[in-house]
């Protein structure tokens, strides 16, 4: 399970999203992705209020903890390397938190579009 090489949505080297919490389908603090990634947490978000309470509706609850898996939870600030679906799917919703372009992963590009990503960026 080795991740893929690591180039952003811009075709630079992926910059780090987030080490506290540390973040990551490899739990590295990039948004690095591999086959084995079936989720692709490839875009480097911001959370923010309103994604948190969208993603909790949704069915993904990330900010209460859940210490037997390690995960502090999440509040609006923290970096997090999102599903690239659930961005977009966010974003749709016009609920999508801001996106570190430099901290997304190549991947990203998939399944969201380049201009919706800039759209959200810092």
């Amino acid at each position: 399970m080795d991740p893929e090489d690591s180039i952003n949505v811009l075709g630079e080297t992926l910059a780090v999203c987030g080490t506290d919490p540390v973040t990551g389908f490899f739990r590295d603090g990039h948004c690095n992705t591999c086959a084995a990634d079936q989720g692709s947490h490839t875009v480097c978000a911001i959370m923010t209020k309103e994604f948190l309470a969208y993603s909790k509706y949704v069915g993904n609850d990330l900010s209460t903890p859940r210490p037997e898996f390690g995960f502090v939870g999440l509040t609006p600030g923290d970096p997090w390397c999102l599903c690239a679906g659930r961005f977009l799917q966010a974003a749709d919703e016009g609920c999508g938190p801001k996106v570190n372009l430099a901290a997304t992963h190549k991947r990203a590009l998939d399944i969201v579009p380049l201009d919706i990503l800039k759209e959200h960026a810092l």
